[in-house]
């Protein structure tokens, strides 16, 4: 495979299968992350879970200590005071069956998260099929459904990720952007990886964590020493 300039120079720095300790993983993480832009950092953890089973699911949120340095569009669907509530918090969009209509006769998508309260899930659900297959869709477990739009916005808006297993095991979630530096991106590391390690399911048999790698979006994977952690 032939590899860019920057990614060939990043890969010779390093040992690739050496597994780094947190605070130097993080450290080569930035020192390979050479393009021009504010590239974001990524976490990568393979769990030794079968995700297929129901009783072996990992998902939950977390607000980062440093946030994702990314500021997320928030549409809300509320009525009345709820309404009001979202958009005194700062939700970009505010709105009931307007905004699903919206949605499905545009084609409209120009945000990055949906909260409801559970009274508007019903119309809500009229689009889910549309939702579901972008990761748009409102879910109880990632606190976008709820009665407390304004803090579930407030939330959003200060860096909350969600983390959850996909169909390889692998759960992928970022930890902040470049710009961040060394000790920001630890701290948010440190955080979700705590968070991770709690959500052990019990069902979980054998080694629960199976490897850790950090990258920047254009740079190579620096795998973490996990046991450390």
């Amino acid at each position: 495979m032939k590899y860019g300039k920057n990614y060939a120079d990043s890969i010779k720095s390093y040992d690739r299968v050496k597994s780094y300790d947190s605070a130097e993983a993080v450290n080569l993480v930035l020192s390979t992350a050479k393009a021009k832009f504010d590239e974001t950092v990524e976490l990568h953890v393979r769990l030794g879970i079968d995700p297929r089973q129901a009783d072996q699911q990992v998902r939950g949120v977390l607000v980062l200590p440093h946030g994702t340095g990314k500021t997320k569009k928030v549409l809300v669907i509320a009525k009345g005071e709820r309404a009001d509530a979202a958009q005194a918090a700062g939700a970009d969009f505010v709105g009931a069956e307007e905004m699903i209509q919206k949605i499905q006769t545009e084609n409209w998508f120009d945000f990055d998260v949906m909260i409801t309260t559970p009274d508007m899930m019903g119309v809500v659900g009229r689009i889910g099929r549309i939702l579901g297959p972008k990761g748009l869709m409102p879910n109880p477990k990632s606190g976008t459904v709820t009665m407390d739009v304004a803090r579930a916005v407030a939330e959003v808006k200060a860096g909350k990720v969600e983390y959850r297993l996909d169909k390889t095991a692998i759960i992928h979630c970022p930890i902040g952007k470049k710009s961040f530096g060394a000790d920001k991106l630890l701290e948010n590391f440190n955080a979700l990886m705590d968070a991770i390690v709690k959500a052990k399911p019990a069902a979980a048999k054998g080694q629960y964590i199976k490897s850790v790698t950090l990258a920047s979006t254009m740079g190579p994977g620096v795998k973490v020493n996990f046991n450390k952690i």
